[in-house]
């Protein structure tokens, strides 16, 4: 588009010729405007998310939430079937976080401790889809945007924006060539940022370096080694059911682990179980966690925000409810309030 000093100069003679110009752009600013259908959506979201998990890649990116930046160094890579990671943050305490498939290891060289699980991960930043995608057009509408350039890598622009208040909108920035996500916003109401994540570097098709991970998730001598188990469960198993629910989230996963040892327990009696129970509709997510309540452990019921991300906690007769997601405030309170042991 013509900038202002331009529009001065040709003024006097713009007329018809300029009138035409006028309306070929907005018919491609329409067109560009159009939400995408129900297959396009999918494939999009779908060549971002594997590309996450199939492209090797190396860089820098930064979390800005609720006045915060946190920078961390990842490095992503895949041989095969198998997914190395490993995640270093530039920021307050050292932590590193490496992944072989399910199993994790984070390490904190500070205290040296170290925490080393198998846990079925939640696809975050550069991952995106919690499930396959294929009914997020009911929820979401999506448009393409142009495109711009993001940490040296040229990158398509998509616009999701929520069809309810039940969700948050994205803006999302998707390396040409490779489909790798590069930048991702959280929106709020109109086009207010809640949560940015982005690339400030980043090397994508780097040589695969499965080594730099695997060792380091070997070296734990000196060591405070937490091994915790996770059990895979169904909440109703688990005695509860959610009368009401949230349309589009669906449920995703359901864990158990016992709670540490400052957790209350009956003299002789097994240890308390913490109950996680995460839904989603495809790119949002929602986990409830359920635990006995300890009166020495567990204060008021809160509403606290960071960023894009609410913490719900309030006491369910002799259980204590702590519901996390980056959803609004009313979503997580719906979920909640959903929540009944079964009689």
């Amino acid at each position: 588009m013509m900038g202002m000093q331009a529009r001065r100069w040709f003024a006097p003679w713009w007329g018809l010729g300029m009138m035409a110009f006028i309306s070929f752009g907005a018919l491609a600013q329409a067109a560009t405007d159009a939400p995408l259908d129900r297959v396009e959506v999918r494939n999009w979201l779908l060549r971002i998310h594997e590309a996450a998990q199939r492209r090797n890649f190396q860089g820098t990116f930064v979390v800005s939430a609720g006045g915060q930046v946190a920078s961390s160094r990842i490095a992503h890579f895949c041989d095969g079937a198998n997914q190395f990671e490993r995640i270093e943050s530039l920021d307050g305490q050292m932590r590193r976080v490496y992944r072989h498939n399910d199993l994790v290891a984070t390490l904190w060289p500070g205290p040296r401790v170290a925490v080393v699980e198998h846990r079925e991960t939640l696809s975050t930043f550069p991952a995106l889809l919690h499930t396959d995608g294929d009914r997020l057009s009911d929820h979401y509408e999506v448009h393409r945007q142009g495109s711009e350039r993001v940490a040296g890598h040229e990158a398509e622009v998509l616009l999701v924006r929520p069809r309810d208040h039940y969700r948050y909108g994205y803006r999302l920035w998707s390396e040409k060539q490779s489909g790798l996500l590069l930048r991702a916003e959280v929106l709020g109401r109109g086009t207010e940022v809640l949560e940015s994540s982005a690339f400030s570097d980043v090397a994508i098709g780097v040589k695969s370096q499965p080594e730099t991970v695997v060792q380091p998730m070997k070296r734990l001598e000196g060591y405070r080694v937490d091994r915790p188990t996770l059990s895979k469960t169904d909440y109703e198993q688990e005695g509860w059911v959610y009368k009401q629910k949230v349309a589009g989230f669906r449920h995703v996963n359901c864990v158990k682990r016992a709670l540490g040892a400052s957790a209350a327990s009956a003299p002789g009696g097994p240890p308390p179980q913490l109950l996680q129970t995460i839904f989603s509709d495809g790119l949002a997510h929602v986990s409830i966690f359920v635990e006995p309540y300890d009166a020495g452990r567990h204060g008021t019921e809160t509403l606290m925000s960071m960023g894009a991300t609410q913490t719900l906690t309030r006491r369910h007769g002799d259980w204590w409810v702590t519901a996390v997601g980056e959803v609004p405030p009313a979503t997580l309170r719906m979920f909640v309030q959903g929540l009944e042991r079964k009689k």
